[in-house]
């Protein structure tokens, strides 16, 4: 073309007169250039979101793209950028509410950073599970992956994927994940227990979740840690798998053991003990105080309404987001602690005859709910 002849314009599709893009095919790049009349590096610039574009020519070919109904091929650009802005998430197919809100979370800081989410439910973590979804994840070019998997022959095998791509563990085995995760559920449980020796209970039994997960252990460490710093007889603590039917089962046990004070490893096993203790015909708090762990949405409408530790599982998964974000930018993330918080409700008094104990540490920290 010589520089008298005007540039050809490649019109919307349908626009009366226009020399236009077939009809058998999308636009492409090159249509968007022509139409815009800038290179083919300036509209990747601006479909990359690139700042190094005049404002006038951004809009021009903002403006060209909207007429063309141009849509960017995500797997040409990935395979340009080595970046998909898509980020895998692998979780169990689980009505548990810590891992439900904390995929919640991730969902939504992933998209208030452009990023998609690509799910993988599974049934089951094994590891041969984990292990194929995070292959199934790497095959859809994601960028990375957040994997909510607690047990720890599943964490493991995230671990071992970590070499072929970036993955962060929600929260991460033994705190290996996102920063202090683990080490503030230990001091909120430590609280918990806290709590139930100021109000005068000699010792406190405890309900844990099941031995391999990181956060049954974390609970379970602060519980111990609080009876041993208060000179207390540290009892043998019974196990459930976080259900109401599992809390119910050790609730019976409770009874028989003729425990005064209990903290729960979470709350929907809380929900069992208090059943059990009722059909017993024990008073909570009149005779049995009873702590959980979680704060899910109907812990403040039991009967009694239950003293819980309020974990924010939705702020976990996105300090996940900023966390797996950094690693993509070779830059590391401070996300800061996710710190619970006690919530003292009803569940919660002194032993039958007692006055609440002196001399404790008190409960600076616990809020009403």
């Amino acid at each position: 073309m010589s520089s008298s002849e005007e540039p050809r314009v490649v019109h919307p599709r349908g626009s009366a007169g226009a020399s236009e893009v077939p009809e058998a095919r999308m636009p492409v790049l090159a249509d968007v250039a022509q139409l815009a009349g800038v290179s083919q590096q300036t509209v990747s610039r601006v479909v990359r979101g690139s700042g190094s574009v005049a404002r006038r020519t951004r809009e021009r070919v903002e403006q060209a793209i909207a007429e063309l109904g141009y849509r960017p091929n995500v797997a040409a650009r990935t395979l340009v950028t080595r970046r998909s802005h898509r980020i895998g998430v692998v979780a169990a197919n689980s009505s548990l509410y810590g891992a439900a809100t904390t995929l919640a979370g991730v969902q939504e800081a992933a998209r208030a950073e452009g990023y998609s989410v690509s799910l993988v439910m599974l049934p089951d973590l094994s590891p041969a599970s984990v292990q194929g979804a995070l292959e199934e994840l790497r095959a859809q070019y994601v960028d990375g992956a957040i994997a909510v998997v607690p047990e720890d022959a599943s964490q493991e095998a995230v671990r071992a994927a970590e070499a072929a791509f970036p993955c962060v563990l929600a929260p991460g085995l033994d705190g290996a994940g996102v920063p202090d995760a683990y080490w503030a559920e230990v001091a909120a449980a430590c609280e918990a227990t806290h709590h139930l020796l100021d109000l005068g209970h000699r010792t406190v039994h405890h309900v844990a979740g099941p031995s391999d997960w990181a956060e049954s252990r974390a609970r379970s460490t602060g519980w111990r840690t609080a009876l041993v710093e208060r000179l207390r007889t540290v009892p043998a603590p019974l196990r459930g798998d976080w259900s109401a039917a599992s809390g119910y089962a050790a609730g019976r046990r409770l009874v028989d053991l003729g425990a005064s004070a209990v903290f729960v490893g979470n709350d929907h096993m809380a929900i069992g003990v208090l059943r059990a203790l009722a059909e017993a015909g024990l008073s909570v708090p009149g005779d049995v105080s009873v702590v959980g762990f979680d704060d899910v949405p109907e812990a403040a409408y039991l009967s009694p309404p239950l003293t819980t530790v309020r974990q924010d599982f939705t702020e976990i998964g996105r300090r996940c987001v900023r966390v797996l974000l950094g690693r993509l930018h070779d830059h590391v993330v401070e996300p800061g602690e996710v710190t619970p918080s006690l919530v003292v409700r009803s569940s919660t008094a002194p032993p039958p005859g007692t006055a609440a104990g002196s001399g404790a540490q008190g409960t600076a920290g616990a809020t009403a709910g």
